[in-house]
């Protein structure tokens, strides 16, 4: 049975940090995947995984950076792995699934926003192609090991930006229409909302289930495609230049931005869960008229994730094993 979108009370807000949401959380002898693991809110959710006694692996482009930034936590291995590049998705893929391991929890977490047109080697517009598809890829080739945990999580790390644009499936692309950079960010968020629907329904039966979420307003690396303006625009710094934390606001620091992500990863609260879309530690209600706080119906519809499954399938050539 599908589990309802409506919140279950978890005791977490908005000012709870990732390692807030791990307190007596025992995650030893489980391994993770953190993609984008170094840095923002990434980073953060390695910190507090791998301090909750999880082996955490963190797949990035630049591993000499990867190092440098997670070498003082313990517990943290890292690989390379570009989302862009469908040989580098399948061989990080193999190179784990070689290694026998099972995979607990696989958080989809790297992510690029708002980029000038680009595309992908296959011809794909890249932020669809970051966020949802190589994720899509990376995800179905992992399978066998996350089947193999027995119990396992993989949390998409959404954000509020899917209320901007569903997924248009006419065009995804923007081969005929107008390239917009916020509309592709938007449909690029909503397919990771549609994609923890349609994995969820497919997972549960083996023990994986599937979350997404809104980790809240973080000024992080995300950002380093916005100029000057479009950033004061939005009204995030202060007047010496400091990110503003105003939580009435959405406004986070990056431990309080990892925290639901953390919280999807290992909760106990989420146990026999999944198919939803959380926020605030917590699940989120389905927005109405014109709020925007909590998931846009389009980005939870069933026949919508399972389009975007089968679409997904055609454009990769992933599938399930």
């Amino acid at each position: 049975m599908r589990t309802p979108q409506l919140p279950i009370g978890s005791g977490f807000g908005p000012a709870s940090t990732a390692m807030d949401v791990v307190a007596g959380i025992d995650l030893s002898g489980r391994t993770a995947i953190v993609t984008g693991g170094y840095s923002g809110l990434g980073l953060e959710a390695v910190r507090a995984l791998a301090h909750a006694g999880a082996r955490v692996i963190v797949p990035a482009r630049d591993a000499s950076r990867a190092h440098q930034a997670t070498d003082a936590i313990d517990g943290v291995e890292i690989d390379v792995l570009d989302l862009l590049v469908p040989s580098s998705i399948d061989a990080f893929a193999d190179r784990f699934l070689q290694s026998g391991r099972a995979l607990d929890i696989l958080v989809n977490n790297a992510g690029i926003m708002a980029t000038p047109l680009t595309r992908d080697s296959r011809g794909y517009e890249a932020q669809f192609a970051t966020n949802h598809l190589g994720h899509f890829q990376l995800t179905l080739r992992l399978w066998p090991a996350l089947r193999k945990a027995g119990s396992a999580r993989v949390v998409s790390v959404s954000s509020g930006g899917h209320t901007i644009s569903p997924v248009d499936f006419s065009d995804i692309g923007f081969n005929q229409r107008a390239y917009d950079k916020w509309i592709a960010y938007g449909q690029a968020k909503s397919a990771n909302v549609l994609f923890a629907v349609a994995l969820d329904k497919r997972g549960m039966n083996h023990g994986i289930r599937a979350f997404s979420l809104h980790p809240g307003t973080v000024l992080s690396p995300l950002a380093r495609h916005l100029s000057e303006a479009e950033i004061a625009s939005f009204n995030v710094r202060d007047a010496l230049g400091e990110a503003i934390i105003d939580l009435e606001r959405d406004l986070k620091t990056a431990e309080q931005g990892a925290a639901t992500t953390v919280w999807c990863s290992s909760s106990p609260a989420l146990t026999g869960m999944g198919g939803v879309y959380c926020a605030n530690c917590e699940i989120a209600h389905i927005n109405t008229g014109g709020d925007t706080s909590g998931v846009n119906a389009w980005a939870v519809d069933e026949a919508a994730a399972e389009r975007i499954w089968k679409l997904s399938e055609q454009m990769t050539g992933a599938t399930l094993v």
